[in-house]
Formats: C-alpha cells, structure tokens, sequence
C-alpha cells in the first residue's frame, strides 16, 4: 500500500491505495507532513479531488478497493447513486436499498466508509434534515454539503 498526505480546505488528507485501488481517504486532525512526491497510483485520486474542491468535478472516476464486508460494500456502492448537491435520508436510503429493517446496520456501514467524500457518505442526514453522524466532524459534513449546493449564500455585509 501506497500513502501520501495532500492539503485540502478541511486539513490533510491521507490518501492510501495500490495497483487495485484506493482502499481508504481521510481528513485528519493533525497536521502531517504534506507529499512532495505523489506516487503514481495516487495521482489519479488527488487530480480528482483537487478538481472537486475547486469546484470542477461533482463525480468521481476512480477505481476503488474499500475494504469491508460484502453488506458494507453494498451500503457504499448504493452511495454513489446520490448525485452531487441533493442529500438524502437514513430510512430512505434504507428504503432504496429494499430493506429499512436494516436502517441500523446501514447506517453503521455508512459511518465505517472509508473512502470519504469520493464514497458520498457525507450525503445522507436525519429524515428531520439534521446532520448526523459523520466520521470527519458534523462542521465538515455541513462544509461537503455546502461545497456541492448549486445555491452559494451570499454574505449581506
């Protein structure tokens, strides 16, 4: 496995993957020594995030290799299907997939998503609208949704 570390606008990102794909991306908390030397089979995935948060890519074409259980691979495929700028409930994701009996268990696969913001788990919220539950902090989740509404607010001063 291959890692390098990246700025973003949310802190370092660490970014790990191989020949079969990235296996994980994550914004720390710390401060970590940003890669002066991107190995080649990361570059592809820190070109499309650098696109995403310049705001000239809303969808990601990468190859991906999350390790998890098939059922939590099943949660993250599904992930994708929430497009850019539209976010979506727990117990209607759970209802897309065909089985809301489950809502628990999704959204356990949802919060071990280890491919952030690539994978769009920061997409689903409470069915109230609240923003629940994010690996990264609920200030980033409410950043990433920000970032892809098509509607910037304006500041009135």
């Amino acid at each position: 496995m291959q890692t390098c570390y990246i700025e973003t606008p949310l802190g370092h990102a660490k970014i790990v993957g191989d020949d079969n794909g990235v296996s994980s991306v994550s914004i720390l908390d710390t401060q970590e020594e940003l890669s002066t030397i991107i190995p080649e089979t990361l570059l592809d995935c820190v070109t499309q995030l650098k696109e995403y948060f310049r705001e000239e890519r809303t969808s990601f074409d990468l190859k991906l290799n999350p390790e998890g259980t098939l059922f939590q691979k099943k949660v993250w495929d599904a992930l994708h299907t929430i497009p850019s700028g539209k976010t979506i409930s727990y117990l209607n994701f759970a209802k897309q997939l065909k089985d809301t009996k489950a809502i628990r268990a999704i959204a356990n696969a949802i919060g071990k998503n280890p491919i952030w913001i690539i994978i769009p788990c920061h997409r689903v919220i409470g069915t109230d609208g609240s923003l629940t539950g994010y690996a990264g902090g609920l200030y980033r989740k409410q950043w990433l949704l920000n970032h892809e509404n098509d509607y910037k607010q304006q500041t009135l001063f």
